[in-house]
């Protein structure tokens, strides 16, 4: 696929093994239903609960499981292998915000994300997402902000790829005021962190 030659340009994937998390677990000084609270004033507060995210560890575990049955059934599928390790190093986000409040996701959910903008069938310049394609101050910070949110939520390595290449479309849009924002730069900034991670590169 076009996508994962180009986006491997900008980085290689790390192999599949499971990322060791450090640090301690303070769960138990969250009450169920607590708002999880960063101890970085730098990260961004979540928005989901102590409880909704033990859910999402159980939900991600399950198809953790799911996946490295198929593995084993298809090792020579390094497709398969590659998004297991994807999966297994947003387990290693939600475990480390768990334990420490640490690179806590912006959401839980899934964003199921393949656009493929390098597709001849594709216009790259209306990538999939919910917020309107205008590039004045407050939609820009809109747009990134939701570019934070997908690109913490991938799960395969299609989602990663894809998502690199549409963050550098996008920014490439907003006037060179309105790009510089710092609210804007921060979300761009916390998107490109979490595929770093999901790469598997510290």
């Amino acid at each position: 696929m076009r996508l994962v030659a180009i986006a491997a340009v900008a980085a290689a994937c790390g192999g599949p093994q499971r990322a060791e998390i450090p640090g301690r677990d303070d769960s138990a000084n969250l009450t169920t239903g607590a708002t999880l609270a960063p101890e970085d004033d730098d990260e961004p507060r979540p928005s989901y609960a102590k409880d909704q995210l033990e859910q999402a560890l159980i939900a991600e575990r399950g198809a953790e499981a799911t996946n490295e049955r198929r593995v084993a059934a298809s090792p020579d599928d390094s497709a398969r292998a590659d998004d297991l390790a994807v999966r297994r190093r947003f387990i290693a986000s939600l475990e480390s915000c768990q334990a420490a409040n640490h690179h806590c996701p912006p959401r839980l959910d899934d964003p199921k994300w393949t656009w493929d903008p390098t597709s001849p069938a594709i216009d790259p310049d209306k990538p999939p997402i919910s917020s309107p394609l205008r590039f004045d101050l407050d939609s820009w910070r809109t747009i990134a902000d939701e570019l934070h949110g997908l690109a913490c939520g991938c799960r395969t390595r299609t989602c990663v790829d894809s998502l690199e290449l549409t963050i550098q479309l996008l920014e490439a849009r907003p006037m060179q005021d309105v790009e510089a924002d710092d609210a804007a730069s921060a979300s761009i900034t916390g998107a490109r962190e979490c595929l770093f991670r999901l790469r598997g590169r510290r």
